[in-house]
């Protein structure tokens, strides 16, 4: 991005590497991460089990494991370095100027307390009335599309399907009109139909709340069909970063490339089985020299066996580490 869009980042990560100390040694989850954020646009990070992208949300919100070491890198927020905040300071930006959506809304909902008390009770920063919080909280319900909200507020998750409870989920993560808005991979516990009800439905939020939204997932569909931006993620590593559209059908990385392949939508004729990637991720605490990919990549030459590859522009905007990469 230019030096004029970097001024427009909610967030920007510049160089994070995240280590964890393990019995088999320094476990490298994150390496020499950079990504960023636009104000009011939504970002896609795609990538398979295991790429990094939990370490990258629990980063992001402070929240890393107690053997999580941060050797290096900066986590820029709305001005503020989060890795250099104090633990005040971070309590006051999450949930308020920063909120979060999880893959299974069970998690997020306490079951013995009514999505009413629930969604009141979170607005405990807020010198308003208990009156006003609440019919703040019948209007987020009813932005989600959530029927007869106010009659709503006195049930419990377990009377609402998995859909409505993925939408609470969202009005309550929504609730404090965030920055940011972080979601991780929200529709994956959902059938297809209320997975594509839920994309329009944060698409419609975004463009009226005007938040900014790094949303998580492994499903390239949801990624193309919700993200202005789209970061691509191996290994601990970013591969490539762009716009949707270039990413899509201009990839510029081997392992981006096979990732598209495997999309079951890309499938043209039947088969008995699905695409995948041959080989396994590298053990992230004996890392390869070079790169990462190497071991998978039908690319592969001599140089990528020693030297790491540069991050560099492939075309204007658009980001890639690979060898065979043209700057």
């Amino acid at each position: 991005m230019s030096a004029e869009q970097k001024i427009d980042n909610v967030l920007s990560i510049r160089d994070l590497s995240v280590h964890y100390s393990t019995n088999r040694g320094e476990l490298n989850a994150l390496r020499h991460v950079n990504l960023d954020v636009p104000k009011g646009s939504i970002v896609g990070v795609v990538g398979e089990s295991g790429c990094g992208k939990s370490t990258l949300i629990s980063s992001i919100i402070r929240l890393l494991a107690e053997n999580a070491i941060v050797p290096n890198g900066s986590i820029n927020f709305e001005g503020s370095n989060l890795l250099t905040i104090s633990e005040d300071e971070m309590r006051a930006i999450r949930g308020q100027r920063m909120s979060i959506v999880f893959q299974d809304p069970m998690s997020t909902l306490n079951p013995v307390i009514s999505i009413g008390r629930q969604m009141i009770d979170i607005q405990y920063r807020d010198k308003k009335t208990k009156q006003q919080k609440r019919q703040r909280s019948i209007e987020m319900l009813a932005s989600v599309g959530i029927p007869d909200p106010e009659s709503r507020l006195d049930q419990y998750p377990h009377e609402f399907s998995g859909g409505m409870q993925q939408r609470i989920s969202i009005a309550m993560a929504l609730q404090a009109q965030p920055s940011l808005l972080i979601a991780d991979e929200p529709t994956t516990a959902l059938d297809a139909t209320l997975e594509v009800q839920i994309i329009h439905l944060l698409k419609d939020l975004q463009r009226d709340m005007g938040c900014s939204i790094l949303f998580i997932s492994h499903h390239l569909g949801v990624i193309a069909e919700l993200c202005d931006y789209v970061v691509v993620m191996y290994a601990g590593e970013v591969v490539e970063q762009g716009t949707a559209r270039d990413v899509f059908h201009l990839p510029a990385h081997p392992y981006t490339e096979k990732l598209l392949k495997c999309d079951p939508a890309s499938i043209a004729e039947k088969s008995r089985s699905l695409p995948t990637i041959p080989g396994e991720i590298p053990d992230l605490t004996s890392l390869p020299s070079g790169c990462v990919f190497k071991n998978r990549c039908d690319k592969a030459m001599p140089k990528c066996d020693s030297v790491v590859p540069e991050w560099r522009e492939s075309a204007q905007g658009h980001f890639v580490s690979c060898h065979w990469a043209k700057p």
